[in-house]
């Protein structure tokens, strides 16, 4: 009886293939991997240096756009990014939060960069000109326009975090209302991705 089964089971196996790839993670995030978004900016850092994603190749990017009078979305975005990077504990180290704002006008290179340690002085703060910054924001499918407010204005801006792997390719985008440890959970899929399993050991073990 036992030989029998045995054959079965080998009879079966055969007609498989020996390797079983694993099903992709599901992430709560949007699975864009393989999206024509960006894929890439030429900005400033605030020494005016040329910034390009191609600098944290390497790390894994959270990518936001938004600016630095922004009321609750962008300051929201911001403090969850700190929590995300604690929730990873020793990966959160392999983290990269760059905010891009959409206000060059206001947002000068010593605002950002003072806005930006008011969070996590590792978090970068980058801007170009209005041409610059209207391609990134193109490039990159963000929405953002000037809304009147008495004496002043406000910006209306897409409120979505864009994530990249390691090897500079963009995989995630978390919405807004995803909490800090939903972006945690994929962002630990993304780091650490379960190996194909063969058929047989699963079997035969």
């Amino acid at each position: 009886m036992q030989r029998r089964t045995l054959l079965t089971a080998l009879a079966a196996a055969a007609a498989l293939p020996l390797a079983v790839h694993a099903a992709p993670p599901a992430y709560t995030g949007i699975d864009i991997t393989g999206s024509s978004i960006g894929p890439d900016f030429r900005l400033s850092y605030g020494d005016g240096k040329p910034a390009s994603l191609q600098d944290y190749k390497g790390k894994y990017v959270l990518l936001f756009f938004g600016f630095t009078q922004c009321p609750d979305v962008c300051p929201t975005a911001l403090s969850r990014a700190v929590e995300i990077k604690k929730l990873l504990g020793a990966d959160g180290d392999k983290l990269q939060v760059v905010f891009v704002t959409v206000d060059p006008e206001r947002d000068t290179a010593a605002l950002l960069a003072e806005y930006m340690r008011a969070f996590d002085p590792a978090f970068v703060g980058l801007r170009g000109d209005a041409a610059q910054t209207a391609k990134a924001a193109r490039d990159f499918k963000i929405f953002y326009r000037k809304v009147p407010s008495g004496s002043s204005y406000t910006m209306d801006h897409t409120a979505i975090t864009y994530v990249f792997d390691a090897a500079g390719k963009i995989r995630l985008a978390f919405k807004h209302e995803q909490t800090a440890q939903q972006c945690a959970a994929d962002l630990r899929k993304l780091m650490q991705p379960k190996k194909e399993t063969s058929f047989l050991k699963g079997l035969f073990s």
